[in-house]
């Protein structure tokens, strides 16, 4: 029997488990058990972060979170998805913190391994409309997800206006120099596969290149007509690409 698989979602403004998993979560869960959790600093997670600073103690302290969640469980080992720059980036930091834990993983978008943004989104203008372009340059062709995107930024917004959820969301960007050390992946020794969208509009391929070859038993899946939200855009060769991987 595979492993349960923990699906640890994206660092957008705004987001939560439910509405990032909700297209591809039922054909993953026919075949494994999965775990969505809220992730520090988001959705019903966003008390209780304070304190935090900085890309690497967010990532830290997500593994941390998670490994709880396990714990809570009885889960000995998992498999994992992370997405981006708060999945992706907890997924690694698990790998290196706790790899008897970890099975196999999947990360996406760069794991957060790319560079901080120049301005962090939404937040200089916390409107609908600031959401919804946002939003929009997480996909390859915004015209083929209308629908869907108005009805995120509707949910989005008003998450991201929850109390504490903008210092939350800025202290993720902080560029700090102290803190826990950044994850070596070199020692990351489990096997990972990156997906990364051809048509990534908010982190070149490059960037999951770069880790790839920087991890010791890794590969990469450069998805063709896919922008940053692959599960978005290619959603059945997601998941068949995921189920293959986690089931070798």
């Amino acid at each position: 029997m595979s492993p349960p698989l923990v699906l640890l979602h994206g660092g957008g403004p705004g987001v939560d488990a439910d509405s990032n998993w909700a297209g591809v979560r039922p054909r993953l869960s026919s075949e494994f058990r999965c775990l969505a959790p809220d992730l520090l600093g988001f959705g019903t997670r966003i008390a209780g972060s304070a304190g935090i600073k900085g890309p690497r103690a967010w990532a830290t302290a997500r593994a941390r979170q998670v490994l709880d969640i396990l714990d809570r469980h009885g889960l000995e080992r998992v498999h994992l998805v992370g997405n981006s720059a708060a999945g992706g980036a907890a997924a690694l930091a698990l790998l290196s913190l706790a790899p008897d834990r970890i099975g196999r993983a999947v990360v996406m978008g760069g794991a957060g391994t790319g560079p901080l943004p120049a301005t962090v989104p939404f937040y200089d203008d916390p409107t609908k409309r600031s959401m919804r372009a946002t939003l929009g340059r997480l996909v390859a062709d915004e015209s083929v997800h209308d629908a869907l995107l108005d009805e995120l930024a509707e949910i989005r917004l008003r998450q991201a206006l929850r109390p504490g959820a903008e210092a939350a969301f800025r202290s993720m960007f902080a560029d700090v120099v102290d803190g826990p050390p950044p994850v070596d992946p070199t020692k990351i020794t489990k096997p990972v596969l990156a997906l990364h969208g051809e048509r990534d509009r908010v982190s070149p391929p490059e960037v999951s290149q770069r880790l790839v070859d920087a991890l010791p038993s890794a590969r990469l899946e450069v998805v063709a007509g896919a922008g940053h939200w692959i599960h978005v855009d290619r959603p059945d060769e997601f998941c068949s690409l995921v189920g293959e991987f986690l089931s070798a």
